[in-house]
């Protein structure tokens, strides 16, 4: 296949603390048998998500470029993608929710260019190529579902997380590897589920991020579209799962229609579902969306939404009446009658206006944190940011002067005034002082040794978010998961069977002769005896040969690799019925 890359505009426009992420696909890492657990499950998936499917899927398949017979190419894909405003990237495995869902803002589908290993076929916990490109990629050929998915993760990266969510997150990405990686001892698998099952256990309150999360897997992950009685399924996650989209549509799956309680309902990755969301149409999806963003501290600030951030220990951005943006590593507020009237960040801090950093206000002239009061001044209705200039020179709120500004909260600043920064409008967002002291009843917040002073205006917090107002405020470039995806081992016994893999494959795609198929199929029976997958691809090539002899051979032999393996009896059934009961796809 070409690989040759494709380069793709909004590929461009990410930041740079994104574009760590992002690997490069090595087309020649996918091998024989990886060529074919992917067709397998295509044509598997196709044959029966025809008739369950939103109608979106298979017209989705045609416009961003899947091929059913081949695993897609990232940079053919992102040619494709252009054409509906998208583009693709390829990462390791899981990566932090927050920059997952900002992918998303900037109309990026990320995904984890892995595939899954033939034992876990029908289902695995890690992200990989057949969840991503065969489950994400077609539904977002919509143009109403694309816009959810895109606002979804403008509104999601803002969502703050607790601590224990990348915790949370880091223990998941573990137990996805450990438990698709080959040869894991089960005791390694039963240690991660626990420190999965003890996290879970021990959250407290769900945060902002674990609750937009929730959505994002009852939605986009695995959502049912249309009424309860009558479902379609939209969401990657079964869009994927062979196993999975048919258990989904028995009754052993409640069904539930989707209402913004979903926030609140957690799940388990390693397990299927026992109960799934309906929404009756995308646009009811962006409805409840914007329904939860109305609770977030993006929209609502105040004094909860200081607290959410300095429980998340992470740096956050709070953002001020007059749209001063300040954003750092928030660790302290004071309150008085549930009003924040006091703020300190720790460490680097950076000042903007508009998501852009304020000139002279980055984090080399704030590396130690940064501190202000929020409010209003004591016994005065008007706000500063709302004083004219005449209510300035008449409270001696001008350069040169020393001024003792009295705030509603008991804080003092006490200074002479260097300068003033207003924002476009005119409003005065910043003051600068010279010989400050800043005090809270006895104690002191600033003094007159540490520096000049700058003092943020604003009589109340708007919004509280996740992560800095301007990107390219911080060094961001270190965020890069701890664990990496284990590779398949390379064994002479499998280098033999994917040489046999290779070997049908070329029959297949170059019409070659069929001669070869009963070698392969000797050096099969002899030397991988456990193998299914390529029985099946080997009656599918004699199904319309003369070898009614050798095709019998296979298909006795097929039998009996069901009684001797019945956990994959039903997989090779699948399989035959594709060929032999059905059209073929």
């Amino acid at each position: 296949m070409n690989a040759s890359i494709e380069t793709n505009p909004l590929l461009e426009r990410l930041p740079k603390h994104l574009k760590q992420f992002i690997k490069p696909q090595d087309y020649s890492d996918y091998t024989p048998i990886n060529q074919a657990v992917w067709r397998y499950v295509m044509r598997k998936n196709v044959d029966y998500l025809s008739k369950v499917a939103h109608s979106s899927y298979l017209d989705g398949l045609r416009k961003t470029g899947i091929e059913i017979d081949s695993i897609p190419s990232m940079y053919g894909m992102n040619r494709i993608l252009t054409e509906i405003g998208w583009a693709a990237v390829a990462v390791d495995g899981f990566i932090p929710p927050n920059a997952f869902m900002e992918f998303q803002a900037y109309n990026v589908l990320v995904i984890a260019s892995d595939i899954r290993q033939l034992e876990h076929i029908e289902y695995t916990p890690a992200p990989d190529i057949i969840h991503e490109g065969a489950g994400h990629a077609p539904i977002i050929a919509n143009p109403e579902y694309a816009e959810y998915l895109r606002r979804f993760g403008e509104i999601g990266c803002k969502a703050i997380s607790s601590h224990k969510d990348y915790q949370m997150y880091e223990a998941i990405r573990l137990l996805s590897i450990l438990k698709e990686a080959e040869d894991t001892p089960q005791e390694k698998i039963d240690e991660a589920e626990k420190a999965v099952a003890d996290l879970q256990n021990n959250m407290g309150e769900l945060s902002e991020m674990a609750q937009i999360r929730n959505l994002h897997w009852w939605t986009v992950e695995y959502g049912l579209i249309g009424t309860v009685e009558n479902p379609k399924i939209y969401g990657a996650g079964l869009l994927s799962s062979i196993g999975e989209s048919a258990w989904c549509m028995t009754d052993n799956v409640k069904k539930i229609p989707y209402d913004i309680s979903a926030a609140n309902q957690n799940f388990d990755i390693t397990q299927l579902q026992p109960q799934l969301y309906v929404t009756p149409n995308f646009s009811y999806l962006s409805l409840i969306l914007e329904e939860f963003a109305n609770k977030m501290a993006l929209r609502t600030g105040g004094l909860s939404g200081i607290q959410k951030l300095i429980h998340s220990n992470a740096l956050g951005t709070i953002e001020l009446s007059t749209g001063l943006q300040i954003s750092g590593v928030f660790t302290n507020v004071l309150e008085e009658e549930g009003k924040p009237v006091y703020i300190q960040t720790t460490g680097k801090t950076a000042l903007s206006y508009r998501e852009k950093e304020l000139v002279g206000h980055g984090t080399l002239t704030h590396p130690e944190g940064f501190g202000s009061p929020i409010g209003k001044l004591k016994g005065f209705n008007l706000a500063i940011e709302d004083m004219s200039p005449k209510d300035l020179q008449a409270y001696s709120i001008v350069e040169n002067e020393t001024v003792k500004l009295e705030f509603e909260g008991n804080i003092i600043v006490e200074g002479e005034i260097i300068t003033g920064s207003r924002n476009l409008h005119g409003e005065i967002i910043l003051i600068s002082f010279r010989n400050c002291t800043v005090t809270h009843g006895e104690t002191i917040l600033f003094q007159p040794e540490w520096g000049n002073y700058d003092m943020a205006i604003g009589k109340k917090v708007v919004s509280a978010f996740s992560g800095p107002a301007d990107v390219n405020s911080f060094d961001l470039i270190n965020s890069v998961p701890k664990t990496t995806t284990i590779k398949a081992k390379h064994t002479d016994e499998r280098d033999d069977l994917e040489v046999l893999y290779q070997t049908v494959r070329m029959i297949r795609e170059n019409k070659d002769s069929k001669s070869e198929l009963k070698a392969v199929f000797e050096k099969l029976q002899k030397n991988h005896s456990s193998d299914w997958l390529l029985s099946v691809e080997i009656a599918e090539l004699l199904k319309d040969s003369n070898e009614d002899q050798l095709l019998q051979e296979v298909l006795v032999y097929l039998d009996q690799l069901k009684v001797k393996r019945p956990e994959v009896a039903h997989l090779i059934a699948g399989g035959l019925d594709l060929i032999f009961d059905k059209k073929a796809v």
